[in-house]
């Protein structure tokens, strides 16, 4: 039985990470909709949801949250002060409060809500379909079968792991959680050189897509160094030492870091943003 099943998951916020959870947690079997709340301001998102998944939609947020033992916070950095106002003294004493707000420290939102047990996340959107990385982290308060709640809830959407420093959120908030970001910019890249060289979109789309599949697989399987996998397709003078000498020419390493760099930073902005 999941430790989930008598409890109720309340959504404040309704986008596309919060859909990809409620869609992770049921299509898991973990819950059954009507034990789940999706807030939003917009009725029309309420009732797309409500349509898709079979949840209890409302766009009062502190009546969602009072009637949840597990609510997730699912809203931008920039409006959290105001949802904080909003529910505190509405979360139940014994319930968990999730956040996968960017940015956010666990004291602003547990000072802003008057309430200890306090999960953050970094998850990213392959969570969608099931293939996602949360990073995630607790307060000393939130107790054991709370933890487990959260972990279970995480898995549903691909792989997780716990840190205990907070510190880590913000980097894998640069690294992972805009991580699909630098991912389908570089297949984009890769797409429009194999058209421009004359492959069909289509054609070029799939060697680029199969391409990125295979390697990470073939990756995860070897277990060794990828400074190891990218020397065992590159052959003295030839086509890949060519290739991977205009790219380190270029600053691709340093373009990379600089801009994982930057993301690291807009993360810390946004949490000292949701601090005022």
């Amino acid at each position: 039985m999941s430790n989930l099943q008598d409890k109720t998951l309340a959504f404040i916020g309704s986008g596309v990470m919060a859909e990809a959870m409620i869609n992770g947690v049921l299509s898991q079997g973990l819950t059954e909709p009507p034990r789940m709340i999706a807030s939003d301001p917009l009725v029309e998102r309420g009732d797309e949801l409500g349509d898709r998944y079979g949840v209890r939609v409302t766009t009062n947020n502190s009546q969602a949250a009072s009637a949840a033992q597990i609510v997730v916070l699912s809203v931008k950095p920039q409006v959290l002060p105001v949802v904080l106002k909003e529910l505190e003294g509405t979360i139940d004493p014994e319930g968990l409060v999730l956040s996968i707000v960017a940015g956010a420290r666990i004291s602003v939102i547990a000072d802003g809500l008057g309430h200890r047990a306090v999960v953050r996340v970094m998850p990213n959107t392959p969570a969608q379909i099931g293939q996602g990385m949360s990073v995630w982290t607790a307060t000393a308060q939130g107790g054991d079968d709370q933890r487990a709640q959260a972990q279970t809830i995480l898995r549903a959407l691909g792989e997780e792991i716990y840190v205990e420093d907070e510190d880590y959120l913000d980097m894998a908030t640069a690294l992972s959680g805009t991580g699909p970001a630098y991912v389908f910019m570089f297949m984009e890249a890769l797409i429009d050189a194999g058209v421009h060289l004359g492959f069909s979109r289509r054609v070029a789309q799939q060697l680029v897509l199969q391409t990125l599949q295979g390697s990470v697989a073939f990756a995860r399987r070897s277990g060794v160094h990828t400074a190891e996998l990218r020397n065992m397709v590159t052959s003295p003078g030839g086509t890949s030492a060519e290739a991977l000498y205009q790219l380190e020419k270029g600053g691709f390493r340093t373009v990379l870091s600089r801009a994982i760099w930057a993301a690291y930073q807009k993360s810390k902005y946004l949490g000292e943003l949701s601090s005022k």
